[in-house]
């Protein structure tokens, strides 16, 4: 008899962004003559940069004639990315990152849900709140966690991310063994201090620990002085894997290319407690259920690290950052309060309601959609997400809405 995976069965019965369609299209169908502005996921709307256009077409090129044809490359990634990722993404920033330590993937979605396989089931997970629902779920699904209760899994060490600590937590009292960061983080926006990373990495090397830092939006820090990597912090490297992104640097959110780093320094322990290095544990994983990014995907990717292509980026960003800007200042000059939208694209706003009727209340008076904060865990109601990906004439008209609809 063939059964399912059990766990499953302790997910919730929607995903938050499902909830959202839902409701949206519950309002499109009612109100047919009104243009929805989105504003919740965090979808870009710019397109690729034109370095990256170009080396795209290139590469489709190479792939016409029989001298530049490839077939099954790297599972890894090719070279040529992979030492240009190490360079400009890390040595450039004095963090020492080899390209032999970076395997390039289709997303680092896939990469925090997936990275979880290579450890054994009885290790303690600390999560945010909120939280990236994927570091959650994929541990659910694993068997890592106890039943749904009272908005929260048990079996979880939650960290709370609050106002009153800036929506960065510290280390927690007890050990936990498996540990998701984001910064700048996903929801929030908020962002930590080299201070703030470095007690973490205390923490990891003392108790043992792995921490998976998620920096999907660093190329959105504008502050000089907060590190973009957490590998600029000493003794990183034995304790840390490090996620990113072309989706949101470079607007790869449909052309798929992202990638992680797994220093070879970087250890974890087996049942006699002896270390066990994780490097080859990720390659033997990459290698076995991932079969490599397209090669005119990764041509398109090493273009961003191209003298245009920088420019072309950076602009991008701005242009981004712009959109951020107008949303904070306008729900400032609302009366609310902020975090995010500074060295972030994502503002996390203080609803002073419940989120979903937050929610309710925009898609309703003013056909602008956002995130609820309570979808992100239980520390996020009373909050909405509003997201920067968007053309700027939208995101001003979406900000007239919002003030005419909470005035």
């Amino acid at each position: 008899m063939i059964k399912v995976n059990s766990h499953y069965g302790k997910l919730q019965a929607s995903y938050l962004f499902s909830d959202i369609s839902k409701r949206v299209t519950s309002f499109q169908k009612a109100n047919p003559d009104k243009a929805i502005i989105k504003l919740g996921i965090g979808d870009v709307t710019e397109p690729l940069p034109e370095a990256c256009v170009e080396a795209f077409h290139r590469g489709v090129d190479d792939m016409s004639r029989e001298e530049s044809f490839r077939g099954y490359g790297p599972e890894q990634g090719y070279d040529f990315l992979r030492e240009a990722i190490a360079k400009n993404d890390f040595q450039d920033r004095n963090a020492p990152v080899d390209a032999d330590e970076i395997f390039i993937s289709d997303g680092a979605k896939c990469d925090t849900g997936n990275i979880q396989e290579i450890f054994g089931h009885d290790i303690v997970i600390a999560v945010p709140d909120p939280v990236y629902p994927v570091y959650v779920d994929t541990n659910v699904m694993a068997g890592r966690t106890g039943r749904w209760e009272d908005g929260r899994y048990q079996g979880l060490v939650y960290l709370d991310s609050t106002e009153e600590n800036g929506f960065v937590p510290a280390p927690p009292a007890k050990p936990a063994d498996l540990i998701y960061l984001c910064f700048p983080n996903n929801p929030t926006g908020a962002t930590a201090t080299r201070e703030q990373l470095t007690a973490w990495v205390e923490y990891a090397r003392a108790n043992n620990a792995l921490i998976l830092f998620d920096a999907a939006y660093e190329a959105f820090i504008r502050d000089p002085d907060l590190p973009r990597s957490i590998f600029e912090i000493p003794g990183a490297r034995e304790v840390a894997l490090e996620f990113r992104s072309f989706s949101k640097t470079a607007g790869f959110t449909g052309t798929r290319c992202a990638f992680t780093v797994v220093p070879k320094e970087c250890r974890a322990f087996d049942e006699s407690g002896r270390p066990v290095p994780v490097h080859p544990l990720w390659n033997r994983r990459h290698s076995t259920k991932f079969n490599g990014v397209s090669y005119p995907v990764q041509r398109a990717a090493e273009a961003v690290y191209s003298r245009d292509g920088k420019e072309q980026v950076k602009a991008l960003i701005d242009y981004y950052m712009g959109n951020a800007r107008i949303i904070r200042e306008s729900m400032e000059a609302l009366g609310y309060t902020c975090t995010g939208g500074e060295n972030s694209p994502y503002i996390w706003i203080k609803g002073n309601r419940d989120s979903w009727e937050f929610f309710d209340l925009l898609l309703n008076r003013a056909a602008v959609v956002v995130t609820p904060g309570s979808g992100f865990g239980k520390c996020g109601e009373g909050y909405i997400r509003i997201s920067a990906f968007n053309n700027r004439e939208k995101v001003k008209q979406a900000m007239e809405r919002i003030r005419q609809a909470l005035t």
